[in-house]
């Protein structure tokens, strides 16, 4: 028999237990006032409560409804945090009460020594139960085990209305005392407060539900649905008559419960979107695990407070560097999708996306996104670089590679990186769970393709190619009036609006120097030869020393030659040629054949010629 630290007068068995237990004096939470400046540097504390026990039972016995074991882990859970935070309750001959009772001892860890508690004298009484059917004097002791528990987690809930704890703990605090509360008073067969205790811890637990991500909001409300049979057991003892008007009644006078639960409600989804621990985006919401990932999105949600008094190169300096901690938060979340037991979130749409997945999709996205920035302000650059438009303090910062890389005839290619990039964004696997996230990337293409039609006719129109110029001009306006009213950025669309009035004004200049051109070519203006032509003429000419002299023509111009003729021997075939055979046959008979003595002569070389 495992005997409690603090001890409370046992209460007769009909008597009920509401919240306004009065606790002992050396028990009572002082808190200090803090300082304005001090409250920035104090730390919140987030306290799972339903998670951390449910986690706790089913490790420690209760998956097998074995009790017993579950009160002696938390026993042993209580001894090893008051030995870590210093807070023994004496030693082995005297026992010294101590409990937490300032400002100093409140953190996530010592909160969690009235949590034990209560789940020792839970799991004690839960055991008792069990035993009550064979011995019925044990019901006694379930009841003050029960009462004990309560003690002790209203001791939880008081020290969980700290400054220091969220609104979500307080919530978990809340739903717990109200679910401690409804247990014992199903034990003592007050059926209409049992009733009144288990509606509000359901209704806590809905709440949360509500307000917590996809992947924790399942445990809510299994916890809601399992209070579900003590209500109904509560309703039937009381008649389904008194139980409906009762809980009329209880719903009207919980009307501001309900408002302070929706304060923390909406307090506790704003912490968990501030604190990165859930993101919502394209109409889905998932968690973050990892810190690491946690504190990358955070920098990202803070990079444009930066941008708003450092310079272009200051601003592409940090892109990039923020794009590197990209990379390594997309390894991260790889590594976790690799250990991942493969559970997977119901989307509203009936697809099943699992929470890594999304994290995946977004920080790729990110990354595409910041790529496409970092590539808009290379484009500033260059046209800054072309128009010289620099100030002092950045002509100091820009290096030589730098320059290189953004010269004003590298436009062009920096849309073509912006439109692969915004590809890339189109492959994406958002569009299972979001229809309207393609057609926003191809209204995005369209719209730097414009551009890069534009920057193109500008290229073509230096060297005189008008023809293709205007073409060019043509396509990017069609692109632009197809996009100008559509759901693009406000930047992007005026910088639209601002292209074809451009278009209009060069297709103009286009046109007058293309004239001009004709008629300077149609003139009879004498042109001078190139130096290979007049190589034994001398006169001074000034284009030698340019960066275009007129040396040699490349290519050279075409010139005509004779072809070579071909010779096709058509008689070839009607020839008849005449017979050899009286040539053939007349050299065989002068032939005489050797013999026996054309042999030996032969072989002794008497037939040698001298």
């Amino acid at each position: 028999m495992v005997v409690e630290d603090v001890e409370m007068p046992l209460m007769s068995e009909n008597s009920g237990i509401t919240e306004d237990i009065e606790m002992p004096d050396n028990q009572t939470v002082k808190t200090k006032k803090k300082k304005k400046n001090d409250d920035k540097d104090e730390p919140m504390y987030t306290i799972q409560i339903l998670k951390l026990i449910k986690n706790l039972q089913q490790q420690h016995g209760l998956r097998h409804s074995d009790y017993q074991r579950y009160r002696g882990y938390c026993s042993r859970r209580i001894r090893r945090l008051r030995r870590t935070l210093n807070l023994p309750s004496g030693d082995r001959h005297n026992f010294k009460k101590k409990t937490i009772i300032d400002d100093q001892h409140i953190n996530d860890k010592s909160i969690t020594i009235p949590l034990m508690l209560a789940e020792r004298a839970w799991s004690y009484a839960m055991q008792l139960r069990l035993e009550a059917n064979t011995e019925p004097r044990k019901k006694f002791h379930l009841i003050a085990r029960l009462r004990k528990a309560t003690k002790y987690a209203l001791l939880l809930q008081q020290l969980c209305e700290n400054p220091k704890f969220d609104s979500r703990t307080k919530l978990e605090s809340e739903g717990y005392v109200a679910w401690i509360h409804g247990t014992l008073h199903f034990e003592l067969q007050l059926w209409s407060s049992a009733i009144e205790y288990f509606k509000k811890a359901q209704m806590i637990y809905e709440k949360l539900a509500m307000a917590l991500n996809e992947e924790d909001a399942p445990l809510y409300h299994h916890k809601s649905e399992e209070i579900t049979p003590s209500l109904r057991y509560c309703a039937y003892n009381l008649g389904e008559a008194t139980a409906t008007e009762l809980l009329q009644l209880r719903s009207q006078a919980h009307g501001e419960l309900l408002k302070n639960l929706d304060v923390l409600v909406a307090e506790t989804v704003k912490h968990s979107t501030n604190a990165m621990n859930e993101i919502k985006w394209r109409n889905r919401s998932f968690a973050v695990k990892s810190e690491k990932v946690r504190a990358f999105l955070l920098a990202d949600r803070d990079l444009e407070k930066s941008f708003i008094n450092g310079s272009i190169l200051d601003n592409i300096n940090l892109i990039e560097q923020h794009l590197m901690d990209c990379k390594d938060a997309i390894m991260i979340a790889r590594d976790e999708s690799k250990n991942e037991g493969g559970s997977r979130n119901l989307g509203p749409s009936g697809d099943n996306v699992s929470s890594i997945q999304l994290l995946l999709h977004y920080l790729s996205y990110i990354r595409l996104n910041r790529t496409i920035q970092r590539n808009l302000l290379m484009i500033e650059v260059a046209k800054k670089d072309s128009e010289g438009n620099w100030s002092k303090d950045d002509l100091k910062k820009m290096d030589s590679s730098f320059i290189q890389r953004t010269k004003s005839q590298d436009l062009t290619r920096l849309y073509e990186i912006i439109i692969q990039n915004l590809m890339e964004m189109e492959q994406l696997p958002i569009s299972e769970y979001d229809s309207s996230f393609v057609p926003e990337v191809q209204s995005k293409i369209r719209a730097y393709q414009a551009l890069r039609c534009y920057s193109v006719a500008e290229n073509l129109s230096t060297i005189g190619r008008w023809g293709d110029a205007v073409k060019l001009y043509e396509r990017a306006v069609q692109l632009a009036n197809s996009e100008v009213n559509s759901d693009l950025e406000l930047g992007l669309k005026n910088e639209l609006g601002t292209l074809i009035n451009k278009i209009e004004s060069s297709r103009m200049i286009i046109k007058a120097k293309s004239m001009f051109d004709l008629k300077f070519e149609e003139s009879n203006v004498p042109t001078k030869p190139m130096l290979v032509d007049r190589i034994d003429e001398f006169y001074e000419d000034l284009s030698l020393t340019t960066n275009e002299p007129r040396i040699v023509e490349i290519p050279p111009p075409m010139l005509p030659i004779p072809c070579k003729p071909l010779f096709f021997d058509l008689a070839l075939n009607m020839v008849t040629f005449p017979s050899l055979d009286e040539k053939v046959i007349r050299k065989k008979g002068t032939t005489n054949p050797a013999g026996i003595k054309g042999f030996v002569k032969g072989l002794w070389g008497w037939n040698n010629p001298k």
